[in-house]
């Protein structure tokens, strides 16, 4: 989720804002020309070209680096720092970051507090958790340290570490959460469609969501749940992921090269294949592409069958 697949989404529209992938914090502070250059939205006022606010988003384990670098990141524009504590990843969590840290409330609250009291007032603060690391014990406890810190919003992902991105999510337990908690609670995980997103409301009690991966899935995703609350009719999306496509590898090459445009296109497909057949279908003819006009051609050929 750079910068250009940011772009992309927000020219789509639905969302309310994006958030940018985690910043890793590790031996020293991030300065503020870093942050400028690796979300360049901060140098926009922290949006994107269609007024999408961007917030950005920490990940480390150190509360004086973590506070240090959320000072610099709102000298580089931004209006809003998230910290990461749900990345399941075995890399980030060996480096103790990420999900990791649901085992220690004191260290999550300590990290809270340090960004809070290194920020400026109008910048608003807020943290992303998963239930737990192995098992769910400390998640109320988790809550109330990073609620005490001055935190004002909560995003959930409705499964430990341990469970990976194996469904179900557990919506029964954010909703404990709201119920718990003066923090905005945002609900995340397993909302693809208008029919999972009113059972997640239903059941959480929240009136905010976050959808990570479904959007690189299906990159309409917030238009269709806008129509579909308006109760208007969506439409077959082939055709116009066809011409996205195109338009995503132009922008792709102002940024990267050919060979790291390539690799992020394959990416994409990865994850496209979960909603659409045609690209499932000729997943391995995408991917065995030697270069970026070969891919576009392909992906214009496999629509036409």
């Amino acid at each position: 989720m750079d910068h250009t697949m940011r772009e992309l989404l927000s020219n789509i529209g639905g969302m309310d804002y994006l958030v940018s992938e985690f910043i890793r914090v590790t031996q020293y502070p991030i300065p503020s020309a870093t942050f400028g250059r690796l979300i360049p939205e901060n140098r926009s006022n922290a949006a994107t070209t269609n007024n999408h606010p961007v917030h950005t988003q920490l990940l480390g384990s150190n509360a004086e680096l973590m506070a240090e670098s959320a000072y610099q990141a709102s000298k580089a524009g931004a209006t809003h720092i998230d910290v990461n504590f749900g990345c399941p990843a075995k890399r980030v969590n060996g480096h103790g970051g990420g999900s990791v840290l649901l085992q220690t409330p004191n260290t999550l609250h300590n990290i809270m507090k340090s960004i809070r009291l290194a920020l400026p007032s109008d910048i608003s603060l807020s943290a992303k958790i998963r239930l737990g690391y192995e098992d769910e014990e400390l998640l109320f406890e988790n809550v109330a340290a990073i609620e005490s810190a001055g935190t004002s919003k909560l995003t959930v992902h409705g499964r430990t570490k341990k469970d990976g991105y194996k469904p179900p999510a557990r919506w029964e337990k954010i909703g404990d959460i709201q119920s718990r908690t003066k923090m905005e609670v945002v609900a995340n995980g397993d909302i693809t469609d208008i029919q999972s997103l009113k059972k997640c409301q239903a059941i959480t009690g929240c009136n905010h969501f976050m959808i990570g991966r479904g959007a690189l899935n299906n990159p309409f995703v917030f238009q269709d749940l806008r129509l579909a609350l308006e109760e208007k009719d969506t439409e077959n999306h082939t055709e116009r992921l066809v011409e996205l496509f195109k338009t995503y590898t132009a922008r792709l090459k102002q940024d990267y090269d050919e060979v790291a445009t390539l690799g992020r296109l394959k990416q994409w497909c990865g994850h496209l294949r979960i909603e659409y057949d045609f690209i499932r279908e000729n997943l391995q003819l995408l991917r065995h592409s030697k270069s970026t006009q070969e891919i576009l051609n392909t992906m214009e050929d496999i629509t036409k069958k």
